[in-house]
């Protein structure tokens, strides 16, 4: 009994710190009929032909966004908008042949022989701000999520963990069989 005990207060104390760990984040999906009206109307009015197919909000610093993702003519699109409505960015899917060249060949020099798993073009007030890759390295099987912007300078790389590359790969089969 005493061993089960101090097996299981680890593992209790792990999963505290987990569930802790999301609040912090501050990340949660919503469905659509819960999202404030002004942002349904902002993301319509900006694609008035795509189809919604999720929402989210998240609590960044006391600073609550509200994401909704859509289809746009068959490209999956995600906009962040205020409470009010106000778009603050969108982030897009394009093709990596749609990169860019100088975009491109920063990554290439970056990373090269990495497989890329997706690229968006992230706009903000309706300029395209940034470009952001989600890649596996060639050598180290790591996953990085690798930011530039439009003149192909370096802006940052993160490295993505394991289970986010599950759901967002999950996530986007299942938005690509729809």
């Amino acid at each position: 009994m005493r061993m089960l005990i101090r097996w299981i207060s680890p593992v209790v104390a792990l999963v505290g710190l987990l569930v802790v760990g999301n609040a912090w984040a501050g990340e949660e999906k919503i469905a659509l009929d819960k999202l404030p009206k002004a942002v349904l109307d902002a993301a319509k009015a900006k694609f008035p032909d795509a189809e919604l197919v999720g929402g989210g909000k998240e609590d960044e610093d006391g600073k609550v966004t509200y994401e909704v993702s859509l289809k746009d003519k068959g490209q999956k699109v995600d906009v962040e908008l205020t409470a009010d409505g106000t778009i603050l960015a969108i982030e897009k899917a394009i093709a990596v042949k749609n990169l860019p060249k100088e975009v491109a060949e920063a990554l290439e020099h970056k990373h090269p022989k990495a497989t890329i798993k997706r690229v968006e073009e992230i706009t903000k007030q309706d300029k395209i701000a940034a470009y952001e890759v989600l890649l596996v390295t060639a050598r180290k099987k790591k996953i990085w999520e690798v930011t530039f912007d439009p003149r192909g300078k370096f802006v940052k790389q993160e490295e993505k963990k394991a289970k986010e590359k599950e759901e967002k790969e999950e996530k986007e089969d299942k938005d690509e069989k729809k």
